[in-house]
């Protein structure tokens, strides 16, 4: 007999109501209409105890959001998506008697927000988190709705160890990095045209012989920020002329010159002299490695080798390590996983610094492994990346997935958090 919307709301209160230690909460699927009396039953039986949450909902129940963090204070880590299916549809979202509430979430380190959370921004703008060490900000692909992430980090900034900026439209990363003097991580869209060709600032020529004093490179700091040793770059999907993006580029070869060179301008920019104690510089997309993966590395014809040979080059000269998503050096490709499984029943000993590398660097490498402590790291979390990826294909699918979808658009009754906004 399939499940309504009600019998998910009372089944869902019921698990929460059997579960008086609850730390963790984690819905990864639209909650729509059940969230409201789902954050009441957790406000009235996990109050102490429940210290993450993470959310999906859409862009419309912000103030049932609103009430819902603001009756849980012991909260350390949240996460919320905030889903829509257009730009527009946040915009002039009532918020009722949440709107300008003073929350404070005295025990909140990490904040993580995905989706259309501008007009969340604003509200929390204004709140207090005293102990806010985390982050996470990812508009996914909406180009229009621009979050005030600069006037959030105005307020909460000062104490940040770790910001991740994930949007479409480019920020003030030198006043962004200004109003945030601890970051040890930071990461970015390295897409972004932080700063004209024309205007941009000649690097340094004492830095390597890498870098020539011609070198262009945006402008990314006021003054040199000395706490940050590792920098993220989203993006980069038109840098090594792979995949979907090469294909536009080779259709818009304006679009992809514009964005390639802010890219060579953006990473020439990490260097000792802007970040004296940068260790490391990562490429987090994903479906970036995916497709170097799928063309066995950068691409001849479109420029692609040259630039991954062009940074390598840059970075490696100053003892900086270039990743890729997985923490691996740049370069190491993931193997295809029957591969993997072949080759280690053949021989279990195959080095495997030999699998998949499309790059002639063993020198270089071999001089920046790093310590054994930060090496056995590394290796752990690449074993735990391919455990994940084997429970990804071999999990069944989540009943609650199909249930939201199904019963997406009923309603029920108004719980004391819902009906509060």
């Amino acid at each position: 007999m399939p499940i309504t919307m009600q019998g998910l709301d009372e089944a869902l209160k019921s698990i929460i109501k059997h579960c008086p230690n609850l730390e963790i909460f984690i819905i990864d699927v639209p909650m729509g209409e059940t969230f409201g009396p789902v954050a009441d039953t957790l406000a009235t039986y996990a109050l102490k105890s429940l210290r993450t949450v993470h959310w999906h909902v859409s862009c419309e129940l912000l103030p049932k959001v609103i009430w819902a963090l603001d009756s849980l204070p012991s909260v350390i880590c949240a996460h919320i998506d905030f889903e829509s299916k257009s730009d527009d549809d946040q915009e002039g979202v009532p918020l009722g008697s949440a709107a300008d509430l003073q929350i404070s979430l005295p025990h909140l380190q990490q904040l993580s927000l995905r989706g259309l959370f501008g007009q969340f921004i604003e509200e929390a703008t204004g709140w207090t988190f005293p102990s806010l060490q985390c982050a996470s900000f990812d508009s996914i692909n909406h180009r229009h709705d621009q979050p005030d992430i600069v006037s959030f980090l105005t307020a909460h900034g000062a104490g940040l160890t770790y910001l991740d900026l994930n949007c479409i439209p480019t920020l003030d990363v030198p006043e962004v990095l200004d109003l945030c003097p601890k970051l040890i991580s930071f990461s970015f869209n390295a897409d972004w045209r932080l700063q004209p060709p024309e205007e941009a600032m000649p690097a340094s020529g004492s830095l390597t012989t890498a870098m020539a004093t011609t070198e262009l490179m945006s402008t990314l700091v006021h003054t040199a920020h000395p706490n940050i040793r590792v920098i993220g770059l989203h993006g980069l999907m038109y840098a090594f002329g792979v995949g979907y993006a090469a294909q536009y580029a080779a259709e818009d070869p304006l679009r992809g010159h514009v964005i390639g060179r802010s890219n060579d301008l953006n990473v020439a920019a990490l260097n000792k002299t802007n970040f004296p104690g940068l260790q490391t510089v990562r490429a987090l997309s994903s479906a970036m490695l995916r497709d170097l993966n799928d063309a066995d590395g950068p691409s001849e014809e479109g420029g692609g080798m040259a630039r991954y040979d062009k940074w390598w080059d840059m970075l490696t000269a100053q003892g900086i390590r270039l990743e890729d998503c997985t923490g691996a050096l740049l370069g190491t490709l993931p193997n295809d996983e029957a591969e993997d499984v072949a080759e280690e029943d053949e021989d279990e000993d195959e080095d495997e610094d030999s699998k998949g590398d499309w790059e002639e660097e063993e020198e270089v490498e071999s001089e920046l492994i790093p310590s054994q402590e930060h090496g056995h790291g590394i290796e752990e979390l690449r074993e735990l990346l391919d455990q994940c990826r084997w429970m990804e294909k071999t999990r069944e699918p989540s009943i609650f997935a199909s249930m939201f979808r199904e019963l997406e658009g009923v309603s029920l009754p108004l719980s004391p958090v819902s009906s509060r906004s």
